[in-house]
């Protein structure tokens, strides 16, 4: 059995808060970078990104959490992490013996101290598991263990799922929701007045709605950005439906104005991005905005494959291996 090849992370793109760790405050990071883990050691330790507009939740494989940016502070046993501007969720151990995790919600400013805005006892026999390997995966907040429930970034908090759904994967938009079942199957719900449901109308959906359109094409990634949504398929092919104001949707547009894209392939593992560049957040060599797929040569030049994406509003994160030879 061939050994599982360890990788690194990378960021790049608007950095005016210190967003990435080890980049200091103020400057943009127009070319991916590996990230430096202060205390930890190398990059490759992180397991787990999450990143706002401004600050990044970083979380190890020993279970150190950081936060780099506007909100700042370390912590130890945490197993997950998700950032927004309104809200910090950290899935954390519990404070006994097998009493399996504990799901905390915070203001990011908090440095976690004192007593959470949130929290929720996650038992045992809803735990998740990483790849082998230690593999990161997209990270599975805000999708609880178990796949029965979601972290809203509003009161209540915690949103239950229809038991039948069995989510392997949830994405949180600014008005909507994609989520992926074991089966490779995608539902959105939410708002819907930019076409970001897939559903062929702007009307909004109250509850979970299979998309026609991709039924019987088994998927394995899905995306959601402010107002559009991503998808990738098992064979690699991506789709991709939404609000195009920006170029989001990597075809013509009036205005490129807001937040680049990202989507890797997982038959080759190189990453295409596109959008607004101003802040290298495309990772070229040149800041200039995108409306069609651009591969980035950084990781194609140095022989990586990327396995993992995160984006943040103006700002990308890479999980990469080195290539097996041959």
């Amino acid at each position: 059995m061939a050994e599982e090849r360890r990788g690194s992370w990378f960021g790049f793109g608007f950095c005016g808060f210190g967003q990435a760790l080890g980049s200091g405050r103020g400057r943009q990071v127009h070319s991916p970078e590996p990230l430096q883990t202060p205390g930890e050691g190398e990059g490759a330790d992180v397991c787990r990104v999450s990143a706002s507009w401004s600050y990044t939740a970083f979380v190890t494989r020993g279970g150190r959490l950081e936060l780099s940016g506007s909100a700042g502070c370390a912590a130890g046993g945490c197993r997950d992490a998700w950032a927004s501007e309104a809200l910090l969720v950290v899935l954390r151990a519990g404070p006994g013996r097998g009493s399996g995790t504990e799901l905390q919600a915070w203001a990011p400013g908090s440095a976690l101290s004192g007593e959470p805005l949130w929290a929720h006892t996650v038992g045992p026999e809803a735990e998740g598991e990483d790849a082998p390997g230690g593999e990161p995966q997209a990270g599975a907040l805000p999708l609880l263990p178990g796949g029965r429930a979601y972290v809203s970034p509003r009161p209540p908090f915690y949103s239950p799922l229809a038991p039948e759904l069995r989510a392997r994967r949830l994405e949180l938009g600014a008005e909507h929701a994609l989520l992926l079942d074991e089966a490779g199957q995608v539902f959105s719900w939410g708002q819907g007045r930019h076409g970001q449901l897939g559903h062929g109308t702007l009307e909004a959906e109250l509850e979970p709605r299979p998309l026609e359109a991709l039924q019987g094409v088994p998927m394995a990634e899905v995306a959601a950005g402010g107002w559009h949504s991503v998808c990738v398929s098992e064979t690699g092919d991506i789709y991709i439906w939404g609000w195009n104001e920006s170029g989001q949707l990597a075809l013509p547009s009036r205005s490129l104005a807001e937040v680049g894209k990202t989507a890797a392939g997982e038959g080759t593992g190189e990453l295409y991005t596109w959008g607004w560049g101003k802040y290298g957040q495309l990772g070229h060599k040149d800041t200039s905005s995108l409306d069609r797929p651009r591969r980035v040569e950084y990781f194609v030049d140095r022989r990586l494959q990327v396995r993992a994406v995160s984006c943040g509003p103006w700002n990308t994160y890479v999980y990469a291996v080195e290539k097996a030879e041959g």
